[in-house]
């Protein structure tokens, strides 16, 4: 057999690999773009798979697939160009779509490869030669039908974020905030010094240290299911430019509506098609909450990776599972590594941020966004990233992070910042000579107290008790 074979589209004859399911167009498109050896993400083909298979239904409801003069379809074709459609959106084929992200900026080239993909697989399914010139069931006629690259393309991204966002992100979050929330309350007791400017501050407890993680982490899911939202409204119906042209009025809604039913979304169709097909800003409004829940997980992996310092020199207050050996060099030293990992991950979303931010700002140009393939790969890297980030940070670091209780309570009486609950009994500038004079000296500020007799024993051991520090007083 040839290792190619001849297909052909509007520009003439293509030399296509013999056994892809794919055809001239997607050939055309791997010759032009051989930029970065980047495939569009796997969640997005298989969105694309959903989105056609929800176009199909609405096609087929509407009678315009088995009414369309000599291009008609028959029942047991319509059948099969579903359930292509279905084998896409379950990830089948995943080989089948070579185009790079970096391609035509409305994804036209990767629309045409799934729509080339659904039509010779429904061609094979229903026993015909897929490699045949003419096609019974057409990738621009029939699987394409009442469409556009520029509305169904960010439609399939939109979905494609969403779902990965439902599916990935919030459980991965929800899971973190459980184990934050079990660490606030199994170190409720243990008191520690407080840290601002990173100087001593007034004590607090481990727990309620943990417990502002959690609410941090609590507020992300808040941001996640606001990003999903963000991606709610569905292009689709909106043809070339957001007129409709070629489609049904009722096709995008239905689309919507099928879509909404087979992911338990609550997508709709947009309001304005003009808006949705121009411009991507509710990707970018997406994105940005995604940038937000990355600066979120980036600060509490630092101070998790600071309270873990040490074990002799730092602060030592939390005990960091050991992972791997830290050092070619120094024996025995072991690294905060999955602190790292996860900084790492959110200093990559901050800046796929960036790219997101200015693909929508400047490639929304009169009636369609050129800049998608990108917005789409990006976004989706993002979310893939935290998912995985999160999950990983979860398994090799909170579910062995322990309490260090005698590092936490160590320093409480050495902080200067104790003399702070004597304010209201000596005042401020005597407090703060106090402070001055306890540094100069290398005593405590109970033991200078005592020394010179300041308050009575009573009052001092009240006013100098580290847990009632940590609430407000009466």
């Amino acid at each position: 057999m040839s290792e190619f074979r001849t297909e052909h589209d509007s520009m003439g004859d293509v030399q296509v690999p013999a056994l892809a399911y794919y055809g001239a167009q997607t050939q055309r498109a791997v010759e032009n773009f051989p930029v970065s050896g980047w495939r569009l993400p796997p969640a997005l083909i298989r969105a694309m798979g959903l989105v056609k298979y929800a176009c199909g239904v609405a096609n087929r409801d509407l009678g315009k697939l088995t009414n369309t003069g000599k291009n008609r379809l028959n029942a047991q074709q319509v059948d099969a160009m579903l359930k292509a459609c279905l084998e896409v959106a379950e990830g089948k084929f995943a080989d089948q779509f070579p185009v790079d992200v970096f391609q035509t900026g409305s994804g036209t080239s990767s629309n045409m490869n799934v729509n080339e993909v659904i039509s010779n697989r429904a061609i094979e399914i229903i026993g015909g030669d897929r490699f045949a010139v003419a096609k019974p069931i057409h990738p621009n006629d029939h699987v394409n039908m009442g469409q556009s690259t520029n509305d169904t393309f960010p439609t399939a991204i939109h979905v494609a974020v969403a779902m990965e966002i439902q599916n990935l992100l919030i459980p991965a979050l929800k899971e973190f905030h459980a184990q934050l929330s079990a660490k606030a309350k199994a170190w409720d007791k243990i008191i520690k010094i407080g840290r601002t400017h990173l100087m001593d501050a007034t004590p607090l407890r481990l727990g309620q240290e943990f417990g502002a993680f959690a609410r941090q982490i609590e507020l992300s899911i808040g941001r996640a299911i606001q990003a999903l939202a963000a991606v709610c409204e569905l292009p689709v119906g909106g043809t070339a430019v957001g007129s409709g042209i070629n489609t049904h009025p009722e096709f995008g809604a239905r689309v919507a509506a099928e879509l909404a039913q087979k992911t338990g979304i609550k997508f709709i169709e947009a309001v304005n098609h003009f808006e949705a097909n121009a411009q991507r800003d509710g990707l970018v409004d997406c994105h940005g909450s995604l940038k937000t829940i990355a600066m979120t997980l980036f600060n509490i992996a630092n101070n998790i990776r600071w309270l873990g310092s040490g074990p002799r020199c730092g602060f030592f207050e939390v005990i960091l599972p050991d992972r791997q050996p830290g050092s070619s060099i120094m024996p025995g030293k072991v690294n905060p590594v999955m602190c790292e990992s996860l900084m790492q991950v959110c200093a990559r979303v901050i800046g796929n941020d960036g790219t997101v931010t200015m693909s929508g700002a400047t490639g929304g140009n009169f009636q369609l966004n050129i800049m998608m393939p990108v917005m789409g790969q990006t976004t989706l890297e993002s979310i893939q990233l935290l998912s995985n980030g999160t999950r990983a940070f979860i398994e090799f670091c909170m579910e062995g992070l322990e309490a260090n209780p005698e590092a936490c309570e160590a320093s409480v009486e050495q902080s200067l910042s104790m003399v702070t609950s004597l304010n209201p009994l000596i005042g401020y500038e005597k407090a703060a000579k106090i402070a001055k004079d306890a540094f100069a000296s290398g005593k405590t500020i109970r033991e200078l107290c005592i020394e010179e007799k300041l308050l009575a024993d009573d009052v001092l051991k009240a006013a100098l008790d580290p847990m009632s520090m940590t609430e407000p007083q009466a």
